[in-house]
C-alpha cells in the first residue's frame, strides 16, 4: 500500500497510543564469548584458591595438624581445600596422606564444581544484568558523533552494513526498532541496539539524539517515517537526516518535516531500469558508484586548504571532482564556477576504491 499525506492529528493519536510503551535500555552484543567468559571465570576461581594457598603456607606457623605435629605443603592444601568449600571440622576426618590426597584433589573439585553452577547462574542471573545495565549505561552516557538507524528494515540493514564496509565502527552505531528480531540481527554486527518507539521524544533523548552524527530514517512506511522526521527536527534543529519514502508525494512532506536527504527507492530503481534501457553497462555502474565495495565510489567532503584557488579538476586527493556546492547551488564540473575553487565549497569526487588503486 502506498501511504499519501499524513492525516490530521495522526501523530497526537501515535504518540497517545504508545505512551504507556515502556522502551527497553540500550545495549550492545558482549564480544567475549560464553566460552571464554566460562574459562575467565574459572581462572579467577583458580587463582583466588592458590592465593589462599600461599597465604596459608607462609602462615603455617599457626596451624596445628594433630595428626603428627607437622604442616606439610600438602596439609596446607587439604585445609585451604576444606576451609574455602565446607563450614568445619571434627568428627571425620582423613588421616592417610592418599586419603587426604583423594579429598583435596578429587572430592573438592566435585564440591567446587557444584557450587560453581550455582555462583554461575546467580552470575548469570543477578551480577550479569546488573553489570549489563550498568556499563549500557556508561555506554548511553558517552554517546557523541555517532549515527542513529532509526528502523532496520530491509533499508536499515543495508545501510548499516554498507556504513561498516566503509569503515565506520559497529559501536559507533545505534539501531533502533520495536522489532527484537531486526534488533538481533543488528547486534550480532556489534551495533548498540534499544527496542523502542522512534517517535517518542524520550526514545530518542535516551540515545542522545542531539550529539549525533548524523540520523537514518527508515521506518518502512511513509507516514511513520515523516512523524519520526518532525520528532528528531524538533529535538536536533540542526542535525543532518537522510529519510526513505516510497511516494513521490511524500517526498515534498518529508522535506518539509525537517530532512536534508529524501531517498525514493521506487524513484532508483526506475533510474536504473532506464540507464539499462540506454546500455547495458550504465546500470551497472551506477550500482558500482553506491556501494564501498564497488571500483569505485562517491565522496562528499569540504574543500581542502590547499585546494582552494585551484580548478575542480585538480583535486589534491587525486580524485575527479564532478560538482561544487556553493551558497545552497550546485556547480557541474563543466561550469565557470568549477575553475576556481572557494572555502566553504563542498565537493562531490569520485576516487577508484583501494583494490582498484592496487
Amino acid at each position: 500500500m502506498i501511504w499519501g499525506r499524513l492525516p490530521r492529528n495522526h501523530g497526537r493519536r501515535h504518540r497517545t497510543a504508545n505512551r504507556t510503551q515502556r522502551f527497553q535500555p540500550l545495549r550492545r552484543a558482549l564480544k567475549v564469548p560464553v566460552w571464554a567468559d566460562l574459562f575467565i571465570r574459572l581462572g579467577l576461581a583458580l587463582s583466588l584458591v592458590f592465593l589462599v594457598i600461599m597465604i596459608h603456607w607462609w602462615d603455617r606457623e599457626g596451624l596445628v595438624d594433630n595428626l603428627d605435629g607437622e604442616v606439610s605443603f600438602l596439609d596446607v592444601v587439604y585445609f585451604t581445600m576444606i576451609s574455602i568449600t565446607t563450614t568445619g571440622f571434627g568428627d571425620i576426618a582423613p588421616i592417610s596422606d592418599r586419603a587426604r590426597l583423594v579429598e583435596a584433589v578429587i572430592v573438592t573439585p566435585i564440591r567446587f564444581a557444584v557450587i560453581f553452577i550455582f555462583v554461575g547462574a546467580a552470575y548469570h542471573f543477578i551480577i550479569r544484568r546488573s553489570w549489563e545495565k550498568w556499563r549500557m549505561a556508561r555506554i548511553q552516557e558517552k554517546l557523541s558523533d555517532h549515527v542513529v538507524v532509526l528502523g532496520f528494515g530491509v533499508s536499515g540493514s543495508e545501510a548499516v552494513n554498507e556504513l561498516i564496509e566503509r569503515g565506520t565502527d559497529p559501536s559507533d552505531i545505534v539501531v533502533m526498532d520495536t522489532r527484537e528480531e531486526r534488533l538481533a540481527e543488528a547486534e550480532t554486527l556489534g551495533c548498540n541496539v534499544m527496542a523502542a518507539d522512534a517517535t517518542r521524544d524520550e526514545s530518542l533523548m535516551a540515545v542522545r539524539i542531539t550529539e549525533a552524527q548524523t540520523v537514518l530514517v527508515s521506518a518502512g512506511r511513509d507516514d511513520a517515517s515523516i512523524l519520526i522526521v518532525l520528532t528528531v527536527r524538533h529535538l536536533a534543529p540542526k542535525l543532518p537526516i537522510s529519510v526513505v519514502v516510497r511516494a513521490a508525494d511524500n517526498e515534498v512532506l518529508a522535506r518539509q518535516a525537517g530532512a536534508d536527504n529524501v531517498i525514493n527507492p521506487v524513484r532508483f530503481t526506475g533510474l536504473l531500469l532506464a540507464g539499462s534501457a540506454q546500455g547495458t553497462h550504465i546500470a551497472e555502474y551506477m550500482a558500482d558508484l553506491a556501494s564501498v565495495t564497488g571500483r569505485v565510489h562517491l565522496i562528499e567532503r569540504a574543500v581542502l586548504p590547499e585546494e582552494i584557488g585551484k580548478p575542480l579538476d585538480q583535486l589534491a586527493t587525486g580524485g575527479r571532482g564532478l560538482r561544487i556546492y556553493r551558497n545552497g547551488g550546485a556547480c557541474g564540473f563543466w561550469e565557470d564556477e568549477a575553475g576556481t575553487l572557494r572555502a566553504g565549497d563542498i565537493i562531490v569526487e569520485i576516487r577508484p576504491t583501494t583494490d582498484s588503486e592496487s
